[in-house]
């Protein structure tokens, strides 16, 4: 039977439960995985680099086959397939003894990373309609956060441990976490009812046929450069460039993290009350401003007033993210048809995929241009994505536009 409210019902209380221990995970391995998968194999930082650069590189080619096997067998059952996946990759890392077998489970582990979304996404769609499929996505969005934060606590207390002795014990915790993640997920009913097989001509034909969701999700690639700064560039721009202390750094990232976990839910509720398109591109702009903000910085302060300068744009970056994300996600969920919604969110899901495989590389590059540039690009490209969700509106679904 469907739960009726995104908040007390048992279904969804498991899969937010499993989406905050699976977000504890990524919480542990992302700040560690290049030493991670050094300490593990013993292979050099620039093979394991190219490894899992090619493994990203691959797995976005799974993605269309993740989207047919969620139409074709629910978000639930590809959700435990690929929280399985990740569990038995992170176990396997320990045994990687040869360069092949690295790149097979990186590869695995990729999949199972670029997958987890729109499958859990289409799990939502099943669970929930409307308004309260909204406030599941905003407690689920919320929840990661807070579970990305604690992992983080959680990876920094692992490496005070001697040797290899502490990436041992995070791979065999991020096996456990994602392995328990995976039995929530099978706890939760199957509430999928039937769904018809797509026709001949529809399936990935009538995703790329559908202009206005291509549209929200080129608007989305463009977009998702801003979130991809925070933990790839900004560290390096604000030791280099306003001279801050690396440990003061980390404390912008600390800051987001806190604000989002805790205001997510709240920002949702405020920000889905009127039209998801206009709320996005709202804040895109807030990004563009907080973006405008670093760029002046390093020549309007120094010294100990950097620290409270880069706090407070820090927040207006925030706040971008708490009026954009809500909205923007919700709108690739409802604007996205329920006998290929397994479709439309893996070819929405590109778009943050193949951003994060190219920003290494078109962040570092803007970097070594000087000190503005990175910040300068970023709000253009956050600006055309405000106005391509703008005109897509017109053309959208009335109900994937407005609650």
């Amino acid at each position: 039977m469907r739960s009726t409210s995104a908040e007390p019902g048992v279904p969804t209380r498991r899969l937010i439960t499993a989406s905050l221990v699976g977000s504890i995970g990524d919480g542990i391995y992302v700040p560690l995985t290049m030493l991670f998968v050094h300490s593990l194999t013993g292979l050099s930082l620039t093979s394991i680099g190219a490894g899992l650069t090619i493994a990203g590189l691959c797995a976005l080619a799974f993605m269309p086959v993740v989207g047919i096997a969620v139409d074709r067998f629910g978000g639930r059952r590809v959700l435990i397939g690929v929280l399985a996946l990740r569990a038995l990759g992170f176990a396997a890392y320990p045994f990687a003894g040869s360069y092949p077998a690295f790149l097979a489970i990186a590869l695995a582990v990729a999949v199972g990373m670029w997958a987890s979304s729109p499958s859990q996404q289409a799990l939502i769609g099943d669970l929930a309609r409307g308004a309260e499929r909204d406030r599941l996505l905003a407690w689920d969005r919320s929840l990661r956060n807070a579970g990305m934060g604690c992992g983080s606590l959680v990876a920094a207390g692992m490496l005070a441990l001697d040797g290899a002795a502490g990436f041992v014990a995070a791979a065999e915790v991020l096996a456990s976490l994602f392995a328990v993640a995976a039995v929530l997920v099978v706890r939760i009913p199957n509430v999928r009812g039937r769904v018809e097989p797509p026709e001949k001509g529809e399936g990935y034909r009538q995703v790329l046929a559908d202009r206005p969701y291509l549209l929200i999700t080129a608007a989305n690639f463009l977009i998702a450069f801003g979130y991809t700064t925070q933990a790839m560039a900004l560290p390096v721009f604000l030791t280099r460039d306003v001279a801050m202390p690396d440990a003061l750094a980390g404390a912008v990232f600390a800051v987001n993290t806190a604000l989002v976990a805790a205001l997510g839910v709240p920002a949702a509720r405020l920000t889905l009350r009127g039209r998801r398109t206009r709320a996005a591109a709202l804040g895109a702009v807030v990004f563009a401003l907080s973006f405008a903000a670093f760029a002046v910085l390093p020549g309007l302060v120094s010294g100990p007033h950097a620290l409270v300068a880069v706090l407070a744009v820090a927040v207006l970056y925030t706040a971008g993210e708490l009026v954009h994300s809500p909205p923007s996600q919700s709108l690739s969920v409802q604007a996205a048809p329920d006998h290929l919604r397994g479709r439309y969110l893996s070819v929405y899901q590109l778009s943050w995929s193949v951003c994060r495989t190219i920003a290494p590389m078109l962040l570092g590059f803007l970097l070594d241009a000087g000190q503005w540039h990175l910040w300068t690009v970023l709000a253009l490209m956050v600006l055309t994505g405000a106005a391509i969700l703008l005109c897509a509106e017109r053309s959208l679904p009335a109900h994937a536009v407005t609650a």
